[in-house]
């Protein structure tokens, strides 16, 4: 009787049981087959065996062609990724077109990737709207800048301009990824490719621009796409066979001299990274370097995978990553290396190595490579600074969204962990090292938030008995001490230049350059001097900040970073008279007035020197230190 009660309610289960099943594996809404032509065109490229492609190679190119597909469905749908019950049935289609490239190749075990990565993207960012939103709420004018590069037919030098605008959209996609299928470095690409470009990711110039996928390869050349510009394309391919023909001796002729011009270029190439090999190995082996592997290093970060970037540089890029023993360590890759490169590359390992204090990034070694995949490959291993750089803590998108502000005495100690290291540099070593790059990005914090200088790719050994020296003027907008910027005098007071406006930046939480909508841009030292000279020193700090230490001791910081940051060389004090300033109850000296800024319009400079009385535009009376004046108000 019981089993004949329960029985509808079994039936009624095992109804549901299909639906159950078609519902956790839904039919995949991506449409792979918008690949077959990059396929097609791909195998009849082919002149060397399937052998030949390493694994990462298969990986790239499979994902860039899982961005394309996402692009097409961004464009189509508005949404960047398929339902969450679809992941299984879309690796099952994207399979379909796979094997015909790289047969029994199977993506998600022979590089790493996850069934439910493709479905799952960066900071849960799923629909067009959500994109947009977040993006004119970090920046107003970078999605139409975006719109007004990209929207045209990307060929040539129209895609790099194109590619640079887009970059400015990861300035907002800050994780976390959740997986490196739909990571946040390929959601720009996605976007514009899918939601800006008129002629959408599937057009041959737009996919080859983006995703590096060309279906022009072993097709004659018409890859046109069925557009009005393809007869163009087949007019310039016949003109080309003809030439060819008609020159074919001549070209036969030149490529035998690039033959041998190549060989030579090869063996000098092996030379110089053989020198630079043996140049370094001698720094080694006075030092405790170690010379990686570039195995070691590949395994060390996954094999330089997108997600372990956290920093980007001209030079190229720095990983984060996990050598064999657990140690967590920072890599330095320099792209484009060259011999150029590799003097630059050689210089600042043996800037670093020479160099041992807390308050100095830490070496650990470097690695030389040349692969037949990668090329030359020049990496410096440094130790991991988990707190990354101050300029993250004071401008970062990330800090800046939540709120949180560095308190007082952080900022303190890493005005004084920045002095020291500085100091350091310019009178504890021989010969004394000038850096010529100090900025917020190049100032590094461990977990204690112990400032490390980084970075020294500029930087120079100066002469022994030399007061200054003439070089090439190098290091970055707003931080470049004016007699260096205008005359190329090197000193080390270069150095104190850049310390003043980094802690200026400190004190107020601006940047070096402070653009007022509508304004003229102007200095942020010559902001906090009119500030100073008002009396208005405590106006300097940042509002909001935590535990503030007494007035005295944050107007005494101001004070420092104005006089550090004078304009006149002679003005400023060295860096370990800084330091004692810091450190101790010792007065800061008088600074001395200032010229007129560069920046001032003609209204400033005739209201200066009709207040000078002289007719002079500048005048050396000095402004008090903090402590006169202190006195002078007690006798009061």
């Amino acid at each position: 009787m019981a089993l004949l009660l329960r029985l509808p309610f079994l039936i009624l289960l095992l109804s549901l049981l299909p639906m159950a099943a078609t519902a956790q594996n839904a039919p995949c809404p991506l449409n792979f087959t918008v690949l077959q032509k990059f396929v097609d065109a791909y195998k009849s490229s082919q002149s060397t065996n399937e052998s030949d492609f390493t694994t990462s190679f298969r990986c790239r190119y499979i994902l860039q062609g899982i961005h394309l597909v996402q692009a097409e469905y961004l464009r189509t749908t508005g949404f960047f990724l398929p339902p969450a019950n679809s992941s299984a049935s879309c690796w099952t289609a994207l399979q379909t077109e796979i094997d015909q490239v790289f047969p029994g190749f199977d993506p998600r075990s022979a590089c790493g990737f996850r069934t439910e990565w493709i479905s799952t993207g960066c900071m849960n960012i799923s629909s067009l709207s959500q994109f947009r939103s977040l993006a004119n709420a970090s920046s107003t004018s970078v999605l139409s800048d975006v719109n007004q590069s990209c929207n045209r037919s990307l060929s040539g030098s129209i895609c790099a301009s194109c590619t640079s605008t887009v970059a400015r959209l990861n300035a907002f996609l800050t994780g976390p990824d959740n997986g490196n299928v739909s990571d946040c470095a390929s959601y720009p690409l996605i976007y514009v490719s899918g939601a800006v470009n008129q002629f959408g990711p599937t057009n041959d110039v737009t996919a080859l621009c983006f995703f590096l996928l060309d279906a022009s390869i072993g097709s004659g050349g018409n890859s046109s796409g069925g557009g009005p510009g393809g007869w163009v394309f087949g007019v310039i391919a016949g003109v080309i066979v003809l030439l060819a023909l008609a020159g074919m001796s001549w070209w036969t002729l030149m490529r035998k001299r690039r033959q041998r011009r190549k060989r030579k270029k090869r063996r000098i190439a092996g030379t110089e990274s053989s020198g630079v090999a043996m140049q370094l190995e001698s720094v080694a082996a006075s030092t405790t370097l170690v010379s990686y592997t570039f195995e070691e290093v590949k395994s060390a970060t996954k094999n330089f995978w997108r997600d372990n970037i956290i920093g980007k540089g001209g030079f190229g890029n720095v990983y984060k990553g996990v050598l064999a023993d657990g140690t967590e360590v920072a890599l330095k890759r320099f792209k484009n290396c060259s011999a150029a490169g590799d003097e630059g590359f050689r210089h600042e390992v043996e800037v670093i190595a020479s160099v041992r204090h807390v308050n100095l990034v830490g070496l650990r070694g470097y690695c030389i490579a040349t692969t037949k995949m990668e090329g030359h490959q020049r990496i410096i291993v440094c130790d991991l600074m988990r707190n990354g750089s101050l300029h993250d803590h004071l401008f970062g998108l990330a800090a800046l969204a939540a709120g949180r502000k560095l308190s007082w005495p952080i900022r303190q100690k890493i005005a004084v962990g920045t002095a020291r290291g500085l100091a350091y540099l310019h009178y504890s070593v021989q010969p004394s090292i000038i850096h010529r790059d100090i900025k917020a990005s190049n100032i590094l914090l461990d977990e204690e938030f112990e400032a490390k200088v980084a970075d020294f790719g500029l930087a120079k050994f100066a002469p022994e008995g030399v007061s200054h020296f003439s070089t090439r003027v190098a290091g970055t907008m707003g931080y470049v001490a004016p007699e260096y910027a205008l005359y190329g005098q090197l000193t080390e007071r270069s150095d104190v230049y850049s310390f003043g406006i980094v802690l200026l930046e400190l004190l107020s939480g601006k940047k070096a350059i402070i653009s007022m909508e509508g304004d003229q841009p102007f200095l942020l030292t010559d902001w906090a001097w009119s500030l100073v000279r008002r009396g208005r020193t405590l106006d300097v700090i940042e509002e909001g900040m935590d535990e503030l230490g007494p007035n005295e001791v944050l107007e005494k910081y101001v004070m420092v970073a104005v006089l550090a940051s004078h304009p006149q060389l002679q003005a400023r004090p060295t860096m370990d008279q800084i330091v004692k300033i810091l450190e101790t109850d010792l007065a800061v000296p008088t600074i001395p007035d200032r010229p007129i800024p560069l920046t001032s319009n003609i209204s400033d400079i005739e209201k200066s020197v009709s207040s000078s009385g002289s007719g002079q535009l500048s005048s050396f009376s000095g402004y008090q230190s903090f402590a006169l004046r202190n006195d002078d108000v007690g006798s009061e």
